[in-house]
């Protein structure tokens, strides 16, 4: 059963490092486009008009929002894996 157990959390261990993968790339993503917004110029710039500048910031939100959203995903698969484990244990320690 331990074993069951073991094989189990290796293979969850496995699924939560590429998520963090992914969030971390989705992250650097965020943190280039924050980047390339803080050397856009504060003067006249040119967005092809207010249309423009709004549909920039909208997908720049967009993306923040995504990325918000992954973190969220990330902590309750860990918060759901880790109830699972929980209960295994629990159930193991009884027998």
């Amino acid at each position: 059963m331990q074993s069951k157990i073991d094989e189990m959390l290796t293979h969850m261990s496995h699924s939560h490092q590429q998520m963090a993968r992914v969030l971390d790339a989705e992250r650097q993503m965020a943190v280039r486009m924050a980047q390339i917004i803080h050397d856009l110029p504060d003067a006249d710039p040119e967005f092809d008009g207010i249309n423009g500048l709004i549909e920039n910031s909208g997908q720049i939100n967009k993306s923040i929002i995504a990325y918000l959203g992954s973190i969220a995903d990330l902590q309750e698969a860990l918060a759901e894996t880790l109830n699972h484990v929980v209960k295994e244990l629990g159930s193991h320690e009884e027998e």
